[in-house]
C-alpha cells in the first residue's frame, strides 16, 4: 500500500492536525464520544474526524463508528467536506455528512472557530446481528454540538432573550438578566450572530453496506431487489421481494433491465466508446499476461499488442466480446450479441443519469472486476482488497496508470466514463413499466436468458 501513498491514491486529501489548539480540540471531542484520547501530535482526518494514525494507535479502526452502525463525527474545519470517508460501512455515510456541512457551513465555521463539533448519524439500529435489521434502516438523522455545548446553549439565551422582551417587568428580572449575560459571555451575541444547527434528517431508501460481505439494498425503484457479494443462503431466511447474489449473472442482467438501471457505453450520449473500450481491454490483457507470468514491458500499447499475440488461443473471452464491440463502433463489424451469460456482459454497461447512478457503478465494478479505473473510482474497499492480491507487477502498472491517467483529472474522468453528475430532480423521472416475466425482458445487448437454478 505504500506505493499508492507515496502517488496520493490512498488517505489522499485527508486533513493535516498539527497544532497544539486543534489536536486539544480533537482529543476533548474523542473523550467526550468515546472516553478515550490520542497521544499523538501530528495526525490526519477524513471528513468524519477519523485518523487512520489514531485507528492504528488504538488498535481500533472502528472508534468512531461502533457496531459499524451509527458513525459519530468530530468537525475541525469546514474543510472536512472535500476530504473522503475511510473505513466505509455504508455507501451513503460520506454524502449525508457533505451535505449536512454544506448546509450548515457558516455556522459550523463559526462554531470551529472556538471548538470540536461532534455529532452522529444516527438511525433506528443499534447492532448488526442479522440482516433483516439492515430493512430497518430507512433514514439517518443528525444532531450535532460544539463539545461545550455553544449550540445548546445558544438556545437557552434565545429563550431567555424572548422571555425578557415579552415580560413586562424584564428589567427588573436581576436572575433572568444575570442568566443572559453569563450564557451571552459563552455564546456570543446571537441576536446578531445567530447560532443553530438544527436536527437534519436524510431518507436512505437505496445504499450498499460492507456488512455481510456486502449487500446492494434497492427499495426506492420500480421492483426492489437486494443484491449480496456472498451466496444469499448466507443471509438465513430474509424476507424482500428479489434476492439474488453476484453468482445470478442472468437475474442480475434482467433486474437492471427492469428498472432501467443500465445503458450499453456505446450508446452513452458523449462517450468516446472506443477509448474506453480500449482501455477495458488493456486492463485485461495486463490481467491476463500476470496470471501467466508475462513480462508486461513499459506496458504500452504497443507491448500489450505483443502480449495479445502471445496468448493466441488463450485470450480472455471478454478481452474477444470487446474487441468485437470496438470493431463495430468504429464501423468495420456487424452488430455483437452478447448476451448476460457472457463474461464480458457487464463491461458493456454503464449507470443510466440517475440519483444512483454512483451506487449501480458501484455494483458493475464489483460484476466486471477486471475494470480497475472504475473499480478504484466506485468502489475503494473492493480495489484496496483486491490490489492486496495482486503480484508488485500489476500493482505497479495499475498504480502507475491511476497516477497518469485519473490522478490529475479526476472530475474530467469521471465525467468522461460516467457522464455528468445526476441533476436534483434525477430521482424524479418517470419509473420504468414492468415487463410480464423475467424471460420476456430484452437487455442492452438481446435478449436475456432466463436464469438457471
Amino acid at each position: 500500500m505504500k506505493r499508492l501513498i507515496s502517488k496520493g491514491l490512498m488517505f489522499g486529501n485527508l486533513v493535516e492536525v498539527a497544532s497544539p489548539a486543534l489536536v486539544e480540540r480533537y482529543n476533548r471531542a474523542l473523550e467526550h464520544l468515546t472516553g478515550r484520547k490520542t497521544v499523538l501530535t501530528d495526525f490526519h482526518i477524513d471528513i468524519s474526524g477519523y485518523s487512520p494514525e489514531i485507528g492504528d494507535e488504538l488498535d481500533d479502526d472502528l472508534y468512531l463508528n461502533p457496531n459499524g452502525c451509527n458513525r459519530q463525527f468530530i468537525l475541525l474545519t469546514t474543510g472536512q467536506k472535500t476530504a473522503p470517508l475511510l473505513n466505509v460501512k455504508f455507501s451513503t455515510s460520506r454524502g449525508v455528512l457533505r451535505q449536512f456541512i454544506e448546509a450548515n457551513e457558516a455556522q459550523l465555521f463559526a462554531l470551529t472557530a472556538r471548538d470540536a463539533v461532534a455529532g452522529e448519524l444516527a438511525n433506528s439500529v443499534y447492532e448488526m446481528s442479522t440482516p433483516a435489521k439492515l430493512l430497518n434502516i430507512r433514514r439517518i438523522s443528525i444532531e450535532a454540538d460544539t463539545i461545550g455545548g455553544h449550540v445548546a446553549e445558544a438556545a437557552k439565551l434565545a429563550t431567555r432573550i424572548e422571555r425578557f422582551r415579552n415580560q413586562p417587568d424584564g428589567w427588573r428580572d436581576d436572575v433572568l438578566i444575570a442568566e443572559m449575560i453569563g450564557l451571552a459571555k459563552r455564546t456570543g451575541d446571537v441576536t446578531r450572530v445567530p447560532i443553530a444547527l438544527p436536527k437534519m434528517t436524510f431518507e436512505q431508501p437505496n445504499f450498499w453496506t460492507s456488512h455481510f460481505g456486502g449487500l446492494y439494498l434497492f427499495r426506492k425503484v420500480k421492483a426492489p431487489g437486494l443484491i449480496s457479494v456472498l451466496p444469499k443462503a448466507s443471509l438465513g431466511g430474509l424476507e424482500f421481494e428479489t434476492v439474488m447474489d453476484l453468482s445470478e449473472r442472468n437475474a442480475i442482467a434482467a433486474w437492471l433491465e427492469q428498472n432501467a438501471l443500465v445503458e450499453p457505453i456505446v450508446k452513452a450520449r458523449g462517450m468516446d466508446a472506443a477509448a474506453v473500450l480500449r482501455q477495458k481491454m488493456d486492463f485485461i490483457l495486463v490481467d491476463a499476461a500476470d496470471h501467466l507470468n508475462l513480462d508486461l514491458g513499459d506496458a504500452s500499447r504497443t507491448d500489450l499488442r505483443k502480449i495479445a499475440h502471445k496468448l493466441g488461443a488463450a485470450l480472455p473471452q471478454e478481452f474477444l466480446a470487446l474487441v468485437r464491440l470496438l470493431a463495430w463502433v468504429e464501423g468495420g463489424d456487424d452488430w455483437p450479441r452478447i448476451t448476460s451469460e457472457h463474461p464480458a456482459y457487464f463491461y458493456t454497461l454503464r449507470a443510466r443519469p440517475h440519483a444512483d447512478r454512483d451506487l449501480v457503478n458501484m455494483l458493475l465494478s464489483q460484476l466486471a472486476p477486471l475494470d480497475v479505473r472504475q473499480m478504484f473510482i466506485t468502489h475503494k474497499d473492493l480495489f484496496y482488497a483486491s490490489y492486496a492480491g495482486w503480484s508488485d507487477r500489476k500493482r505497479g502498472y495499475v498504480a502507475d496508470f491511476l497516477e497518469r491517467e485519473y490522478k490529475v483529472d479526476k472530475a474530467g474522468a469521471r465525467a468522461a466514463l460516467f457522464g455528468p453528475e445526476p441533476g436534483m430532480d434525477a430521482a424524479e423521472r418517470p419509473e420504468p413499466k414492468p415487463s410480464p416475466s423475467m424471460t420476456e425482458l430484452v437487455g442492452p445487448w438481446g435478449a436475456v436468458r432466463k436464469a438457471r437454478r
